[in-house]
């Protein structure tokens, strides 16, 4: 393998962003000179863990980033700098509580069996003005704007950007499109390995949001920044592989799904409860699922844990034969513990064998309450931490380490906004 440096003559880098996503999912940097690259790379490059959002106190000692050049991408925008990111080190140990080394933990439990889980995310965005007012196309007003012409094409030289970065970095895009809410977009690339869609999916977060800047405009993945619109969600796709064979796809299957899929499928419903408070991880994300009908006429969002054929209105949908989509997630997900938790909810159903039920082929928007015994989501983040903390199966499967860290700091998050006085609390109560 070439070193850093050798990397960065070839390359034209001056800079390298030694990067990684804490447990609350943002992301965390250090800007290293090509001159000192090869030196921090082999020690290290170290950060203050109570500094960002690990369960860490001042007394920790540094936890280390040790770039894997594997991961690194120069950016196309600004190709002097390669981002790279790599596993967490303290006092010479890994930090088990890092996201990303949590899923590299749960694919090898996953590789044991013979498995190989392969997703896409769909991760739509708003466009909005720089203070978060609202959204920056003053003329993208229509009552259905999914798939506006005009509105795409007012906002061509950000989105054919980030496009082009994407041919740029290998990622096979496919298609962009404004989406159903005012001023939302979602641009899709192809699936790969749930690490790698992952790494990328982190990316695409990260290099979104910096070209938005570069045409003046902020980008957000906030699952509900307006209340009359639809919010955003992190649609994700799953297959499962074993020596390169979908084991997902039976054309003799119902909805060509094999009976693995199904079996994947029940494991996902089974914990859907708790898996909630790692796929809609704020408090604002249950504004989301929970949301009455958008300008649009609906929200796109599911709130009750439920499966369908090709039916948007459900959970999780199967929208052709060897994969489903999952469309509880949000744009707050923390892309590596969302991959983790699929797949060790996944890997519980095939285990245990678990029957999702009959699909339910209704219009849950206008027909839920035909859904006899169906379980509704969480209602709030509070609730959804409950359910994490009582499911063995994601709470063993992420590990005892994460889970206790993430509890205590979503916990400390959910205190902190319950604390917080509202404008509609005065407008209220103030005369009770």
């Amino acid at each position: 393998m070439a070193s850093f440096g050798a990397y960065a003559k070839k390359n034209g880098i001056k800079y390298f962003l030694i990067s990684f996503v804490d447990l609350f999912g943002t992301m965390r940097a250090k800007l290293v000179p090509a001159t000192a690259i090869d030196q921090v790379a082999k020690a290290g490059a170290g950060f203050a863990g109570f500094a960002v959002w690990f369960d860490m106190t001042p007394a920790h000692a540094d936890i280390l980033v040790m770039a894997d050049l594997d991961t690194a991408n120069q950016l196309p925008w600004k190709p002097e700098v390669a981002w790279v990111t790599g596993d967490l080190m303290m006092d010479g140990k890994p930090v088990t509580q890092n996201p990303r080394q949590v899923l590299k933990r749960v694919i090898d439990d996953a590789t044991k069996d013979g498995f190989e889980m392969k997703t896409g995310v769909e991760c739509e965005y708003f466009l909005i003005l720089p203070d978060g007012s609202a959204i920056s196309d003053g003329f993208d007003t229509q009552g259905k704007p999914c798939y506006d012409q005009q509105a795409l094409m007012r906002r061509y030289a950000t989105i054919t950007e980030i496009c082009d970065c994407m041919i740029t970095l290998g990622w096979g895009p496919y298609q962009n499109d404004h989406e159903d809410a005012n001023g939302q977009f979602e641009m899709n690339w192809e699936y790969d390995s749930a690490l790698k869609t992952a790494d990328r999916h982190a990316f695409f977060k990260f290099m979104v949001k910096s070209i938005a800047e570069k045409h003046g405009l902020r980008a957000t993945f906030m699952p509900k920044p307006f209340t009359n619109l639809t919010g955003n969600g992190c649609h994700a796709h799953v297959s499962l592989w074993s020596k390169g064979q979908n084991l997902f796809d039976d054309p003799k299957g119902e909805l060509g799904l094999s009976t693995l899929g199904y079996d994947f499928i029940g494991g996902i419903m089974h914990s859907a409860a708790g898996l909630t408070a790692i796929t809609n991880p704020t408090v604002n994300s249950y504004k989301r699922i929970n949301a009455p009908p958008t300008l649009s006429g609906a929200t796109w969002s599911p709130n009750t844990i439920t499966y369908a054929g090709n039916n948007r209105t459900h959970m999780i949908r199967i929208p052709d034969g060897g994969r489903f989509e999952l469309r509880l997630a949000d744009g707050s997900a923390n892309p590596y513990l969302l991959q983790a938790s699929l797949l060790v909810a996944g890997l519980d159903g095939i285990r245990n064998k678990r029957d999702p039920g009959k699909r339910l082929d209704i219009d849950m928007y206008t027909q839920g309450h035909l859904a006899k015994g169906a379980k509704r989501l969480p209602l709030n983040l509070l609730d959804a931490l409950r359910a994490f903390e009582k499911s063995d199966v994601i709470r063993e499967g992420l590990g005892e380490d994460l889970a206790k860290s993430y509890l205590k700091l979503k916990h400390d998050d959910w205190n902190a906004y319950s604390r917080h006085l509202t404008d509609w609390e005065r407008q209220t109560t103030l005369d009770c």
